[in-house]
């Protein structure tokens, strides 16, 4: 089997000629691959739709029915508004869609449409439609009965493509397709199985011809494994490439910093704390460049976990950097780290927008002589004034609310420095950095002793 077939121009499949073609490249649907991969929108399930005669004031429908008669009526107001009479085996009634005289253009007397809205009294019953679906066209060659499917498929469609169009390339060559698509089948049979996926033949009919709406679900499940695989798969290639072509620091722990923090505290490391610090203490002493997000709740000891990171950094005679999106947030982390460090032989230097002159120049001197081997501050430092001495490690803190080029300022020295950014919830662009940073994850999932539960509540 040609696995180059499914890469065909559109033009070349059944019923799509050059004109309609064109249309459907507007869409993006410009090989029999990008029509095979154009899932539906929506899925309507037969066995929710209400006949005619069922129909009562005040009920929010489904209904389904070819078009007895249409036409545009004008109101006295200059309105005009298109009506349809939709009929099915039990009934009659009126459908209308004020404004939309154009739709006098599109539908036809013997299409078959599913309308949703709700059912009012004008002049008897009728529905104003807040969604329709246009299933077939009345002089396709089918019977009504022939149309009727058990779930009715509705796909992204546009005023060039309509979803009859659409319909009419899948009924005509869904069949032709599917073989090519197994053609391609990449997981070995024994490991498709035990992950409970179907083939691509399979799962490309259960989309586009599902029996039930589980049908369909099983279709999505297995391009969404699929697509995220090889998003993975491209991800740790890049990985292993930024690891070959721009090794990180190979920092040696000496414990002159960490042993006395550690011994210090008044409490114990929570198991979670423990084992994150063992990932992250096995990515800064080998070659290979950290780029680690650590994610916990409000009051995890994310902070404290950090500070050990620098103070490892610290040990071997390089800079740290702890970047906060507020000055607030800085000067709070810079407190906090001058009491854990209080002890210890290290200094923590502030550097934000909103300092004088003078300590200003203090700190960007710490800065460049090196002398500051702890350093917070926001925005601040990533300025072209700020030199660094010999900068191993970044930590960005609420990274959500860094840009992604912020962050790279830093990160982009040479050496290349360690890279940990730190987030208290796990919202989607922290787990988009995940997915397409070259992020690896760390998870902070139990709190210290003493420290209430977080809950998370949706409100609206």
């Amino acid at each position: 089997m040609d696995f180059s077939l499914l890469d065909k121009p559109v033009q070349f499949l059944k019923g799509v000629g050059p004109r309609r073609a064109e249309a459907l490249r507007g869409m993006g649907l410009v090989t029999a691959r990008d029509v095979l991969l154009h899932v539906p929108r929506r899925y309507d399930d037969a066995s929710t739709v209400q006949s005619i005669a069922e129909l009562e004031v005040g009920m929010d429908a489904t209904v389904r029915g070819w078009v007895r008669t249409k036409g545009v009526i004008p109101t006295r107001a200059g309105l005009r508004i298109f009506q349809a009479v939709l009929e099915d085996d039990s009934g009659r009634i009126t459908v209308a869609w004020p404004g939309q005289p154009w739709l006098d253009r599109k539908l036809r007397e013997g299409d078959v449409l599913v309308v949703t809205g709700p059912v009012r009294f004008f002049h008897g019953r009728q529905i104003q439609p807040r969604e329709f679906t246009l299933v077939g066209r009345g002089d396709d060659g089918e019977s009504r009965d022939a149309r009727q499917g058990t779930i009715f498929v509705a796909y992204p469609a546009s005023e060039d493509v309509p979803q009859w169009v659409l319909r009419g390339v899948f009924d005509k060559n869904l069949d032709a397709l599917l073989p090519l698509a197994d053609a391609e089948e990449w997981l070995p049979d024994d490991e498709r199985e035990r992950l409970g996926l179907p083939r691509p033949s399979e799962a490309f009919s259960a989309l586009h011809r599902p029996a039930t709406l589980a049908d369909a679900d099983t279709g999505r499940r297995r391009l969404a494994f699929d697509e995220l695989f090889f998003l993975q798969l491209v991800q740790a290639q890049v990985r292993h490439r930024q690891t070959r072509e721009r090794p990180g620091i190979s920092f040696e722990r000496t414990n002159e910093l960490i042993r006395p923090l550690h011994e210090a505290l008044p409490f114990a490391l929570t198991n979670a704390q423990a084992q994150v610090l063992r990932e992250i203490t096995a990515d800064m002493t080998s070659s290979r460049r950290m780029n680690r997000l650590l994610q916990g709740d409000v009051g995890a000891g994310k902070t404290l976990v950090a500070l050990f990171a620098m103070l490892l950094a610290a040990e071997d005679g390089w800079q740290s950097v702890l970047l906060a999106p507020t000055e607030l947030l800085a000067e709070q982390h810079a407190r906090k780290l001058r009491e854990l460090t209080a002890e210890l032989p290290v200094d923590v230097v502030l550097l934000t927008g909103r300092m004088g002159a003078a300590p200003r120049r203090e700190a960007l001197e710490a800065i460049r002589d090196g002398s500051a081997r702890l350093v917070v501050g926001t925005h601040a430092l990533l300025q072209d004034e700020v030199d660094y001495a010999r900068l191993g490690l970044v930590v960005v803190d609420e990274q959500h609310r860094f840009g992604v080029r912020q962050r790279m300022v830093l990160a982009e020295r040479d050496p290349p420095p360690d890279v940990l950014v730190m987030s208290a919830t796990p919202i989607p662009r922290s787990l988009a950095l995940t997915l397409y940073g070259d992020l690896d994850l760390s998870v902070l999932d139990e709190l210290p002793p003493g420290r209430k539960p977080i809950r998370t509540s949706l409100r609206y």
